[in-house]
């Protein structure tokens, strides 16, 4: 279990699922052979044949006075096109309380967008219907890209994603419809990070001078700090998201931001410095 300290916030990492390999899907272009050329992110984000690792986990924001869930990973009992992601019968729940964080005690959920790995955990089965996990938390969820996924009918998988795990918790009135760049309190906001899909955002902490960002999906794996142009087949505006890691890099490059990736692996958080005429992740 990882934990940063971000002035007075800790950010703790609370992991669902890890895997190495089988990440195509999500990014075609990083074949074996090409991120074996990008020889830094070895052992933490690749083994040695060149196959990525990732992570997909809950990061749990303790600002004073404030206790914050960003992203709810996959979730059990649910159907889902990927085999290992369906019907899981995970320690998840059991894991976030002995870290400390039993789910009653959740005051804020914030989903940086809407797609099956960041929205599970917020309902639970109960018998025959889908309940909120964290009853006593808010949902914070971005007003564009709540709109878009309610309207969104054609996408049959994504459907089913938002009736079991958005539609419960909006139905119970737990959720607050917020913009991009929406303040929860002193030390934690949103930002706007578009391009994965219509409404996505970051988090950005700032602590008595010290910042540290939570990435979500504008970028899925270090390897493309080399490679921004390696956009995932899961954006929604491939264009918008590569523009969108350019600008978020070349501001954060050189800075004393500590980058916390949603599905980085292994240390999972490092400063973004330049390698050439592109970037790294120094851990």
């Amino acid at each position: 279990m990882l934990k940063w300290r971000i002035g007075d916030v800790t950010v703790t990492k609370i992991v669902e699922v890890e895997a190495t390999g089988g990440t195509r899907f999500v990014l075609p272009q990083a074949t074996r052979e090409a991120a074996r050329a990008i020889g830094w992110m070895y052992p933490h984000f690749m083994d040695e044949e060149g196959r990525l690792k990732m992570s997909i986990h809950a990061l749990i924001v303790e600002a004073p006075g404030r206790r914050i869930m960003i992203d709810t990973c996959l979730g059990n009992d649910k159907p889902r096109d990927i085999p290992t992601w369906s019907n899981r019968q995970g320690p998840f729940l059991r894991d976030l309380a002995a870290a400390g964080f039993p789910r009653e005690t959740i005051d804020t959920v914030v989903c940086t967008h809407l797609h099956v790995d960041h929205v599970g955990w917020n309902t639970m089965r109960a018998g025959d219907r889908w309940v909120a996990t964290f009853p006593n938390a808010r949902y914070l969820l971005g007003r564009a890209e709540f709109e878009y996924w309610q309207a969104q009918q054609e996408n049959a998988q994504q459907r089913t994603v938002y009736v079991d795990s958005v539609q419960p918790v909006f139905d119970a009135g737990l959720v607050d419809l917020v913009e991009t760049n929406h303040r929860l309190c002193d030390e934690v906001n949103l930002t706007p990070t578009l391009g994965h899909t219509p409404g996505h955002v970051s988090v950005r902490i700032s602590s008595h001078g010290e910042e540290a960002l939570i990435t979500g999906d504008f970028i899925h794996h270090p390897c493309q700090l080399a490679r921004p142009d390696w956009a995932s087949s899961s954006d929604y505006d491939q264009a918008h998201s590569t523009r969108t890691r350019r600008e978020m890099f070349g501001a954060l490059v050189g800075k004393s931001t500590l980058v916390i990736g949603t599905h980085f692996s292994g240390p999972t958080a490092g400063h973004i410095v330049l390698d050439g005429d592109a970037y790294r992740l120094a851990v």
